[in-house]
Order: C-alpha cells, then structure tokens, then sequence
C-alpha cells in the first residue's frame, strides 16, 4: 500500500450526512492514527452542521475537534484514497466509484442521532457509538496495513465491520 513510500494511508470516511459517525471516526482515526494514517470524512447529503451531542462525546474522550462543518463528497471523489469506509447504509448504497481502488470497507452502525428521548438518553447514543468506532479503529489501526495488498486489506477491514455489527446484536 501506499505506505511503503513513505506517506500516510489516506482514508475517506463516508455517511449519509456527514454530522455524526463520519465525523467522530475522522477525529478519532487522525488522532490514534497520527503519521500512519490521515482521515477526511464527507458526507452523500450533507447536514447543516455537526450534531453538538458528537462534538460532546469527542470532547468528553479527549480527542480533538477541529470544528469542521459537513461536506459533501464533490472534490473528494476524483482525489487518491488509499481507504474508504462507509458507516452508514445509505452511504454504502449512494457510494461513488472512486479511482486508484482503494480498499473498500462498510463499517456499518445505528445513527446515534436517530435515538430519541432526553438530553442523557441522546448523550449516551452518542457515547456508545463512539466507543464502538474507537474499537474498530484500533483493529483497523492492529493491521499491518502498509505491507498488505488491497485486496487483503479490504477483506481484514470488511471483517472488523462484519465482527463488530455481529457483537452489537447479540
């Protein structure tokens, strides 16, 4: 992969309105992955700003937010990703076709955003789906992910998505 020259892995995390998971796992994933990988994340319908509840839940686990506001996937789909990550269902199904092959992973997870009910209920939403994205970036960072071919590393990234929606479900 493309890290054997020396750069960082570039990922592209994708949902639906880039306001909630997309945005926690870019923050995440840049700040575990400083110097192997470099994450930017977009979103199929873009919000009109991020869910404060996300930037809550970030701040609370002391990873850093740099204030972003939602984007679309314009500019971003003729540029070379090395990885892109979907974390919704309708972001995997309105997912462009993008150049290079980059591995292809669908992490996919409930909306936080979707949960009803009061302030600590939705907080807690949050927490959770925080957490089970932190899990899957520290599998997805456990790879040897520059010293696997793409098809490799899009089937081990696939798996931590399948294995972590099968776990959420029991």
């Amino acid at each position: 992969m493309a890290s054997a020259m020396g750069r960082p892995l570039r990922v592209l995390i994708l949902c639906t309105g880039n306001s909630a998971r997309s945005q926690m796992a870019e923050a995440i994933l840049n700040q575990k992955g400083r110097g192997r990988f470099v994450a930017e994340s977009a979103g199929s319908q873009p919000a009109s700003r991020v869910n404060p509840y996300a930037v809550e839940a970030l701040r609370e686990a002391g990873i850093d937010w740099r204030g972003r506001q939602p984007r679309g996937i314009d500019g971003l789909v003729s540029q070379s990703w090395d990885i892109v990550i979907t974390v919704c269902d309708r972001a995997r199904e309105a997912c462009p076709i993008f150049p290079g092959q980059p591995a292809l992973a669908h992490w996919g997870m409930e909306d936080p955003a979707s949960v009803g009910g009061n302030d600590e209920t939705k907080r807690q939403a949050f927490r959770e789906a925080l957490q089970l994205i932190s899990r899957r970036i520290d599998l997805m960072l456990a790879l040897p992910a520059e010293k696997l071919e793409r098809l490799a590393l899009q089937e081990r990234l696939r798996a931590i998505g399948a294995e972590e929606s099968r776990l959420t479900q029991s």
